[in-house]
């Protein structure tokens, strides 16, 4: 293999790994957000319970 072909392979591995870490932090922040929501809604539920009493 040539030095430019080695150079062009490792440069799209490092950036196929790079886009790979990004896509796991995206759906991370998807799940927190939904789990931010779903626990303000749990919350909100609540205190309507609370002031229903």
């Amino acid at each position: 293999m040539k030095i430019g072909t080695v150079t062009v392979l490792g440069a799209t591995l490092v950036a196929l790994l790079t886009l790979s870490a990004c896509g796991n932090t995206i759906r991370g922040v998807g799940r927190d957000t939904a789990n931010a929501v779903d626990a303000t809604q749990s919350a909100g539920r609540d205190v309507d319970r609370a002031a229903r009493r």
